[in-house]
């Protein structure tokens, strides 16, 4: 029976990976909005530029919707039906009465360096200091939050404050003017800060800052409705982070993260190609220790997300389905992955 399976996941893999190969029939449409554009966003890029979509049944129309919110109002109303986001987005929409599940966890820690302005050199350093964020109880705060307790730092104790800046580019941008002291930025960025003269104090690939970062996200009246293509969806995904994690693969990954990030410096995709490699999950089951993280911190600001069971926000049924199947295992071992 295992080598009937591997045969036949061996033959329908090779369709898959032959770009002029026609898409099936009779494909089920769906939307997935991804909130950032960055390099983990290639697990769907590179699912319908592969055919991994197409090949399990599903016409996935990819959109940008860069605030989690705008993002779960949209899956409220039933104009998105998957959403690539945080558990932060899905803890929110649980506090506002709004019944989701998250379904994988493909990334499950804080990806961003610490990157500190010359002068500072280790933790004691930072104390008085101002810590650059995108906004006060988002993802990029929490992760300060994660990372001053790693270095036992307490912000009240330590009086280490907060400034309200913008994306990546503003918080680059603010330390290197001066106006903050520190800030976490991705691979990409804390080498170009890097070259500048500013040190990375905390490198992520180093610890492990337990946070939901990147999950499949869904509305529980959709999982019981649509049972079949979330499954569908599910293997492409899994197919295409396997892919996406098989060194031979690499120039592919590449090659996409360059065009779908509109950038020149193949060093910078490899960058993002290296925070992959480090960051997936080789099995994405829902985080509890990084939703549980998230709660934690965020209920500081919103006392509402104190009275959500993580444990009702996940459901792993169908991850843990294709896991015990060998699905997984099987595309990992035909790519030549993890």
């Amino acid at each position: 029976m295992r080598n009937a399976f591997t045969l036949v996941f061996a033959a329908f893999m090779t369709a898959a990976s032959c770009p002029e190969i026609e898409a099936a029939p009779n494909l089920t449409k769906v939307v997935i909005a991804h909130a950032s554009m960055n390099a983990r966003t290639a697990i769907l890029w590179i699912a319908q530029e592969r055919g991994f979509f197409a090949k399990n049944g599903i016409e996935a129309d990819l959109i940008l919707m860069s605030r989690g919110p705008v993002l779960i109002a949209s899956l409220t109303a039933g104009d998105v039906h998957f959403g690539y986001a945080g558990g932060t987005a899905a803890l929110g929409a649980a506090a506002g009465g709004v019944e989701v599940k998250i379904v994988a966890t493909f990334t499950s820690r804080f990806m961003n360096n610490l990157v500190v302005r010359p002068g500072i050199h280790n933790a004691n350093d930072l104390r008085g200091k101002l810590y650059g964020v995108s906004s006060l109880g988002g993802t990029l705060w929490m992760g300060a939050m994660l990372w001053l307790e790693h270095l036992g730092l307490d912000p009240r104790r330590d009086n280490v404050r907060f400034l309200v800046i913008g994306d990546q580019t503003l918080l680059s941008q603010a330390l290197e003017k001066g106006v903050i002291d520190v800030t976490a930025l991705d691979s990409a960025f804390s080498r170009k800060m890097k070259h500048k003269g500013f040190s990375v104090l905390g490198d992520f690939s180093q610890v492990n800052l337990p946070i939901m970062s990147s999950g499949l996200v869904v509305k529980k009246d959709y999982v019981y409705e649509n049972p079949a293509t979330l499954e569908k969806v599910l293997k492409a995904l899994l197919e295409s982070q396997a892919f996406i994690l098989a060194a031979r693969n690499k120039p592919i990954v590449i090659d996409t993260l360059m065009k779908r990030l509109r950038i020149s410096d193949p060093s910078l995709a490899e960058e993002g190609y290296q925070d992959m490699m480090a960051g997936f999950d080789h099995k994405p089951y829902p985080s509890l220790e990084g939703l549980s993280n998230i709660q934690r911190l965020a209920k500081t600001r919103d006392p509402r997300v104190a009275k959500v069971r993580v444990e009702d926000l996940t459901d792993s049924r169908f991850l843990r389905r294709l896991d015990q199947s060998g699905f997984i295992d099987q595309a990992y071992s035909y790519y030549g992955g993890k």
